[in-house]
């Protein structure tokens, strides 16, 4: 049982990494075939993904309404709208969901009427945590605050009206903010991540990193 839950998924994870590696630099036609038949696995593969995420998803709601855990009215509701969305996609206004998508039916209602709404009040209410995160990150205690402070001023004042009535000079230093020290501070960023990547996808592919398999070095 080891060699099937910890052996055979090392085996698969370098014997795909050293693939895909090779077949990133070298452009031939078996190479790009091999890329479409990865691809379309992993699309199989996602999906099934899909599933058992939403098996984890009804299991637990439903081991918190069982339990009467604090806060279980929240999952009825879920179950109320999983299932209402999950019939109305299936029903396809009438067509069922083998044919093609209807427009104007109970799941594009239930995405424009409910969703959308519910995502800007979201977005709404996190737009005032931004803005109290702000106002305790900017206080000016020392003087590289200082400077975030002042940068972070002109760049608001830079994308508004307001910022070329008091200075036709604030939109262009706002513009040099994000363009030269913003960007390279964003460079170094993205290439920090990039290596970071690149020494855990070698780690997984010789079996170093082996937290994917479920626990354990």
């Amino acid at each position: 049982m080891n060699f099937l839950k910890r052996t055979v998924p090392m085996i698969i994870a370098f014997v795909m990494g050293v693939l895909m590696a090779f077949q990133y630099y070298v452009p031939h036609e078996a190479s790009q075939n091999l890329l479409k038949v990865v691809t379309r696995w992993g699309m199989i593969i996602s999906g099934f993904a899909m599933f058992i995420g939403a098996y984890s998803l009804f299991h637990m709601h439903w081991n918190r309404i069982k339990h009467k855990v604090s806060g279980w009215g929240y999952s009825i509701f879920m179950f109320f709208g999983a299932g209402i969305a999950i019939i109305s996609g299936l029903y396809n206004g009438g067509e069922l969901f083998w044919n093609d998508k209807q427009s104007g039916t109970m799941f594009d209602w239930i995405f424009d009427y409910v969703q959308v709404p519910a995502g800007a009040t979201i977005f709404s209410i996190l737009a005032f945590f931004m803005a109290s995160a702000a106002y305790r990150t900017f206080r000016a205690r020392n003087k590289e605050a200082t400077i975030l402070l002042i940068s972070a001023i002109i760049v608001m004042l830079g994308r508004v009206p307001v910022g070329t009535m008091i200075s036709q000079y604030i939109p262009i230093a706002a513009d040099w903010i994000m363009t030269v020290p913003n960007l390279a501070a964003k460079r170094a960023i993205l290439i920090g991540v990039s290596i970071g990547v690149i020494a855990t996808s070698i780690k997984i592919i010789f079996g170093i990193e082996k937290a994917y398999l479920g626990g354990g070095d």
